[in-house]
């Protein structure tokens, strides 16, 4: 929290209107230039605005507005909360009911097996489970381990697809990072030419093993004609 008042021009309003606190004093607290806060006593800056008490919002109390009162070169303090705002709680690993903690070793087979460039780290939060359970899935040393068969964690409801892409391709960027002259395997392809047998060659062979002998041509149909007369 920033030590000004949540609205400076109001609170400047008011603290001229109801204090004898010099301009210097007031600009300081609520982080204007003096001449910012002679103007809004002048009425030339923050015309329409109302003022708003900064004891009742809990920004300064009486003792410290009189201190400075009594005081030119005192300084307000911006009183601090006296009920103390928790911190946000850290993202923990995501909740698995009850009726569906059962298939999570499934589920981690199933990860383990189709997508092993996805850290433990990752799956534990994806699935809501633990690194031990993981690796003991891996190294086939859980308890049920005869018995796991690999299931697609969507499949159980275990998460939704979104965050299943999201983890693989976070998990691929990264993988692609670390090992930047990696090529990924693009599956069945063409043969390139270089490597194609030179099947040109045998092609023109077999067409001159093949080649028509007009004149045996031309032969036989002349025979053929002469014996149906």
């Amino acid at each position: 929290m920033a030590d000004r008042p949540l609205m400076p021009i109001a609170t400047a309003v008011w603290l001229i209107d109801n204090t004898s606190l010099t301009f210097d004093q007031i600009a300081e607290f609520c982080g204007l230039h003096p001449l910012q806060v002679k103007g809004i006593a002048d009425g030339d800056v923050g015309g329409g605005v109302r003022g708003i008490d900064p004891i009742t919002t809990h920004q300064l109390t009486r003792d410290e507005i009189e201190a400075a009162q009594s005081d030119e070169e005192y300084r307000l303090k911006l009183s601090r909360p006296k009920t103390p705002v928790p911190d946000r709680p850290k993202k923990g690993p995501r909740y698995t009911p009850v009726s569906k903690r059962q298939n999570r070793p499934d589920a981690i087979a199933w990860m383990v097996r189709n997508h092993p460039e996805v850290p433990d780290s990752q799956i534990g939060k994806l699935l809501g489970t633990t690194k031990t359970t993981i690796q003991s899935v891996r190294d086939r040393t859980h308890w049920n381990a005869a018995n796991l068969q690999p299931q697609d964690p969507v499949g159980l409801g275990l998460c939704t697809q979104i965050d299943l892409d999201a983890a693989v391709r976070k998990a691929a960027a990264k993988l692609a990072k670390l090992n930047p002259g990696a090529v990924a395997d693009p599956g069945p392809s063409l043969t390139p030419l270089d490597d194609q047998p030179p099947a040109v060659e045998n092609e023109s062979a077999e067409d001159e093993s093949k080649t028509v002998d007009l004149d045996k041509v031309f032969a036989n149909l002349g025979g053929s004609s002469n014996g149906g007369e």
